[in-house]
């Protein structure tokens, strides 16, 4: 027989793990995250880190059937909280234990679990929900897109309301496996590795793996007959992209452009750092919007995109933000500068590359075809305010922003923030004010009233403005009449289009 001796202090501690806190010490999570522009989005109380989604897809009916388990832990004493998801919820299940719950507005589901939830304890939540996606409205639009053979989760700010319960806003991010069963002879697209396939009675499950932290709109989902194409990378990343069979006359454009992708990550590791995810690739479904999106490890592209041919930029466009906007991801979505202001940037530096137009040059023209009394120029791309989150504005001055820091600093210093910047903040999330600060900690100049100029005011910068007086005018009076280089055409084509093709006017 061995005794255990047992000190005072310990027995004090484990009894003070033993008395639960009183009722009055829980308290309901926020219904929302925060975020001035979107109220409603992401929730409070909580970090999730990790999503397991098992989901059965049903083409011919669109109907989506699914079991998500959800790893969080709480960041207070919680008496309930609220996942979103806009999907008929049929149980909830918190720490094995069947919960209460309800929804509210079309995208809350409110949980209150049996027990409690004490701080800093980590929980397992298991919701079992189904329903036809392209059905669900919020807010008057969707991010569903239905297709000829199936369906596709892909839009910004928000998709997963429409297929998995989350806290859907990117302050909280997490890892992901998603799981897809679906019809023999159908494919199940998503994010990261592709780690199995499988087939039985019938149906054909594809299990893929996300290992880095990822928002929930990041998150993606393509059930449809796809033709896949396979590679790896010269650093041994699997390439993985895929095109619906029936894209017709868009096919070929399609391919030759996204065929290039592991050429293009290539290329922008040199100016970001090393790529920061566990596979690439891209895919192309049969869906009438016009937009693109950076869906993590694989972007998504609309036939529409490749409608004029070869369209290798906007290939750049999507794979920029896996830095700009995927690793590094909006603190909140006035922040989006951070993401669409450097992937436009990097479609000029593109440009320069294949010799089409320097960014020099494409910066110039951008200003001098713009009078004064535009309302692009009453638009700040460093808080545009949520009607205005996918303005061309955010786009092109966000761009000419970051030519004006080049022309302030120099191309050292500047290439070393672009590197430096997604490395530092790898994976987490930043606000417009925390890039400023860092461009000022490398360059050792003061920027403030630079980046105020081209972010912040309501008008077009005059050339005695910091950063603008090496923004030079071409010749030619008032800009009418400036001839573009021959790559801004291709982008201009590109981004004229701001309507996703559900009325939203939302482009990414």
């Amino acid at each position: 027989m061995h005794r255990r001796l047992i000190v005072p202090g310990a027995i004090a501690a484990s009894l003070m793990l033993a008395i639960p806190a009183s009722a009055a010490d829980f308290e309901p999570g926020a219904p929302g995250i925060g975020d001035p522009y979107y109220p409603a989005s992401g929730n409070g109380g909580y970090d999730v880190t990790h999503y397991d989604l098992r989901l059965r897809y049903r083409p011919k009916t669109d109907l989506l059937e699914g079991t998500a388990t959800i790893l969080a832990t709480p960041t207070q004493n919680l008496s309930r909280f609220n996942l979103d998801l806009g999907l008929t919820t049929h149980e909830v299940r918190v720490n094995g234990r069947k919960a209460a719950f309800r929804t509210s507005g079309g995208r809350e589901l409110e949980v209150t679990p049996a027990v409690p939830l004490p701080k800093d304890r980590p929980v397992s939540v298991v919701v079992r929900y189904s329903g036809k996606p392209s059905e669900l409205k919020v807010d008057g639009w969707t991010a569903w897109h239905r297709t000829p053979d199936g369906g596709v989760a892909a839009q910004e700010p928000e998709s997963a309301v429409w297929w998995f319960p989350s806290n859907d806003h990117p302050l909280d991010k997490a890892t992901f496996d998603i799981s897809v069963a679906v019809p023999d002879g159908t494919q199940a697209i998503s994010n990261g590795v592709l780690r199995s396939q499988n087939s039985r009675l019938g149906w054909t499950r594809f299990n893929w793996r996300s290992d880095k932290p990822q928002a929930t709109y990041l998150a993606t989902l393509a059930v449809g007959r796809f033709d896949i194409t396979t590679d790896t990378t010269a650093n041994g990343l699997p390439v993985l992209n895929a095109y619906s069979k029936d894209l017709g006359a868009n096919a070929g454009a399609a391919r030759a452009s996204i065929e290039r992708t592991a050429e293009v990550a290539e290329w922008l590791e040199e100016i970001f750092g090393p790529y920061p995810f566990n596979a690439l690739g891209g895919y192309v479904p049969n869906v009438r919007s016009g937009y693109a999106l950076e869906t993590q490890t694989r972007p998504f592209y609309s036939p529409r995109q490749f409608a004029n041919g070869s369209n290798v930029s906007v290939v750049v466009h999507e794979l920029a933000h896996q830095w700009y906007g995927d690793s590094v991801s909006v603190e909140g979505w006035k922040d989006i500068w951070i993401n669409e202001g450097f992937a436009r940037y990097s479609q000029w530096l593109w440009s320069e590359r294949e010799g089409e137009g320097t960014a020099r040059e494409l910066a110039d023209w951008v200003y001098a075809t713009r009078a004064a009394d535009d309302p692009f120029w009453t638009v700040e791309p460093g808080d545009p305010g949520p009607d205005n989150q996918f303005h061309i504005a955010v786009y092109d001055r966000g761009a000419l922003a970051l030519q004006a820091l080049r022309d302030e600093i120099g191309d050292k210093d500047f290439f070393r923030v672009l590197k430096g910047w997604p490395t530092e903040r790898a994976y987490g999330n930043a606000k417009v004010a925390d890039f400023v600060s860092y461009a000022e900690r490398i360059s050792g100049e003061r920027l403030g009233t630079l980046f105020d100029t081209w972010l912040y005011q309501p008008s077009k910068p005059g050339m005695s403005s910091a950063g603008a007086s090496r923004i030079t005018r071409p010749s030619v009076a008032g800009g009418g009449g400036v001839a573009p280089p021959k790559s801004w055409r291709k982008i201009a084509e590109t981004n004229s289009v701001h309507d996703s093709g559900d009325g939203t006017g939302r482009d990414h």
